[in-house]
């Protein structure tokens, strides 16, 4: 392990190995106080140090309540699968929990592909208030319970910017293919050279011993992965979308909404969050499974199903946009401040974040 190193305003930060980061209070008092733990999870070809500015800033608001975990396990290895990866985040998970015994609720706050492997993580880590031990569950256990916790924790708050919730497969949903049927078709058959396992996860195409891709196995509780039960046991969940601008991720996806459920913008008034353009809550719906088709031209069945099935719990949506930036088309980055010097014309809305944290 690293020293301590004394950030400004207060902040110590600690490498504890692989490169993963606690950040922390430097006072002893807020330290023992804080029982909140926030991980952070990076994107795919990204790393511990891409959310640097909004754990400093975490700590700094809320000194005597947050412990933030930056997560680097999975740093030099995001082509391996969201699997494999939500594997070596539960891991990392339990080691946090460990060297800090006092922690009692845990919040993720996830960028891009990162979002799609704290949902399975949490999965993995679900608890059932009826059983503790963490014995593998039926699936109508699962389906029962959304009390449960996460690691013995309690979920309070799910959080995720620009990630790709439905895949990457649909129409429009990788924005620097233009949008080109075409071109999107192609990428489903060469994806997995670029991106590999990771890639096929993304396009929906993997079959791994002959079963349903991961995202809509990722739609149900089955046996020890009981990954809706444990999204649906957090406080609350928010998904943080660029309304244009972001060439890797698309809006559809990362707000988790069909064509014709995006909204109309326009500049945000609020000084405060001069970049956020539009919020609303979502109740949960529980979609007719006799229905599953919307007559919306953008979406497949496969992409039918995702946005159906996440819709079952609730959410909230919070869409941003950076289109007066001079940097505007490195939205997917600026969106989380992944370099401060660079990107922080984002610092608005990793406040917003912040200001609306439940703990």
């Amino acid at each position: 392990m690293e020293e301590n190193r004394v950030l400004r305003s207060g902040v110590c930060s600690m490498e504890t190995g692989d490169g993963e980061v606690d950040v922390y209070s430097c006072n002893d008092s807020d330290v023992s106080s804080a029982d909140h733990l926030v991980v952070m999870v990076h994107g795919i070809l990204g790393s511990a140090l891409d959310w640097e500015f909004a754990a400093n800033l975490f700590v700094q608001r809320l000194p005597d309540k947050v412990f933030v975990h930056r997560s680097e396990r999975n740093a030099k290895l995001t082509l391996d699968g969201v699997d494999v990866m939500g594997e070596r985040l539960a891991e990392e998970v339990i080691d946090v929990i460990k060297r800090k015994p006092n922690l009692t609720k845990i919040s993720f706050v996830a960028h891009s592909v990162g979002g799609l492997v704290a949902r399975y993580t949490i999965g993995k880590l679900y608890r059932s208030p009826c059983n503790e031990s963490g014995d593998a569950l039926s699936r109508t256990q699962c389906v029962q319970e959304s009390s449960g916790t996460i690691a013995n924790l309690q979920p309070m708050n799910f959080i995720t910017f620009a990630t790709p919730h439905l895949g990457s497969r649909g129409n429009k949903q990788v924005p620097f293919l233009f949008g080109v049927p075409a071109f999107e078709v192609l990428a489903r058959y060469v994806i997995h050279l670029i991106f590999r396992r990771t890639g096929r996860h993304l396009f929906v195409i993997d079959n791994d011993e002959l079963k349903p891709p991961l995202l809509i196995r990722m739609l149900e509780d089955d046996g020890e992965y009981c990954f809706m039960s444990a999204l649906r046991s957090f406080k609350r969940r928010v998904a943080y979308a660029n309304v244009g601008f972001d060439h890797i991720v698309g809006w559809r996806t990362s707000s988790i909404r069909r064509n014709n459920e995006l909204p109309k913008w326009e500049d945000c008034v609020n000084e405060k969050y001069p970049h956020v353009v539009h919020e609303e809550r979502c109740k949960a719906c529980i979609p007719d499974k006799d229905k599953l088709t919307t007559g919306d031209e953008c979406l497949d069945e496969l992409e039918e199903e995702l946005v159906s099935g996440l819709s079952r719990v609730p959410w909230e949506k919070v869409d941003v946009s950076f289109h007066e930036s001079r940097i505007k088309f490195s939205a997917h980055s600026i969106i989380q401040v992944k370099d401060q010097q660079v990107h922080s014309e984002g610092a608005d809305v990793i406040q917003h974040m912040i200001d609306h944290f439940h703990l």
